[in-house]
């Protein structure tokens, strides 16, 4: 399952935003370090598809994909020195598979910053520093490691160094990891360490609520300039708050509001986009027995891996899929609609898996 972990400073509004996110029920005040221990809510990923195709198959269940939102402890500086408890909350980060960085963009007396002011670019430049120092100490234990193996004069080693010192120099100047040109090979080669800053970021700009609907944001909010390095969304957590209270209660009441606020989505949908898109993930659905069920895989997953999504038997066994576009199967009507105009394909191990493919796998084992 997908994992995003949220993170930023002490009262950026974080638990606010995770439990309009997940309606967990985590507990919010305004003073530092109310989160030690993470927050953890699971979340249906919006997709208006999985419903159109449960209208033409009829299944007695539904099953959306689903993506793991961790509410972590607000970050201090000096926390990758273990400030705050910041060796702790660090290593929350690195469990996760991307970052939701919530930035504070709005004022309100009743609700200190821990620097006084808030200030969007030094907070974000607060919170990247103590991922950077932390990943540079990661590093500098490997590259001791690596100097030692260099004396057996292979190849590996060499190459090895040459990529850590490239990050190494990137780091010190301030650029995160993952903005370091490498080949996918060299990326591999990275993951046993769990650089922070490898981690794809989107930027949540919370702010005040009278600017939700805004198409553009003057003022401190979104006044940074990020080069596009990250997905930044404007989000109000607040608004957020209020549309996933109401939606609880009254789905269409909480489009009214929306609409009225000029907005055509909430917060969620919009994350989790900005989420997909910057882990580069599809989803795939499948419609066996009962059950139509989305399932969220890389873009670029071969046949084998999709069916390992559903279970491991189905890869290790993998002999075909059966598979039918999203568009093909709405058009045709039905699934016998779709298998007689002949737009359901048998695919083999090499096929690469589209967004929205509806497939079913054949395997033995």
């Amino acid at each position: 399952m997908l994992r995003i972990g949220i993170v930023g400073l002490p009262n950026a509004g974080k638990s606010t935003l995770f439990n309009a996110l997940t309606r967990a029920g985590a507990q919010v005040a305004s003073y530092p370090f109310t989160t030690i221990d993470p927050n953890v809510g699971v979340v249906e990923v919006p997709d208006e598809r999985l419903a159109v195709i449960a209208g033409i198959v009829k299944p007695e269940k539904v099953t959306p994909a689903t993506i793991e939102f961790v509410d972590i402890a607000g970050l201090v500086k000096g926390a990758s020195r273990g400030e705050g408890l910041g060796n702790r909350f660090l290593a929350h980060i690195r469990e996760v598979d991307a970052i939701a960085h919530v930035v504070r963009c709005f004022c309100d007396r009743d609700v200190p910053h821990v620097a006084g002011e808030p200030d969007p670019v030094r907070d974000i430049e607060t919170i990247n520093l103590e991922l950077i120092l932390a990943d540079l100490e990661t590093l500098e234990k490997r590259i001791e490691r690596t100097s030692r193996m260099l004396k057996s004069g292979e190849k590996e080693y060499k190459e090895e160094m040459e990529l850590l010192m490239r990050v190494r120099d990137a780091l010190n100047a301030g650029r995160p990891a993952r903005l370091v040109n490498m080949t996918e090979e060299e990326r591999s080669r990275l993951e046993s360490l769990f650089l922070l800053t490898m981690k794809p970021v989107i930027y949540v700009a919370n702010i005040d609520e009278g600017e939700v609907g805004n198409a553009y944001v003057r003022g401190p909010g979104l006044a940074w300039d990020l080069g596009g390095a990250a997905p930044v969304i404007p989000v109000s957590a607040k608004v957020e708050a209020e549309v996933a209270e109401l939606a609880e209660a009254d789905p269409d009441g909480a489009r009214e509001y929306l609409n009225m606020l000029g907005l055509t989505e909430s917060g969620l949908n919009r994350l989790v986009r900005a989420a997909y898109e910057s882990l580069d993930l599809i989803t795939f659905f499948t419609t066996r027995g009962i059950e139509v069920r989305a399932w969220t895989v890389h873009r670029g997953a071969t046949a084998p891996r999709a069916a390992g999504k559903v279970h491991s038997d189905m890869e290790r066994g993998f002999i075909k899929a059966e598979v039918v576009s999203y568009d093909d199967l709405v058009r045709a009507g039905s699934m016998a609609a779709a298998r007689e105009e002949g737009l359901v394909r048998t695919e083999g191990k090499e096929y690469i898996v589209q967004d929205g493919d509806v497939m079913l796998f054949r395997f033995n084992v």
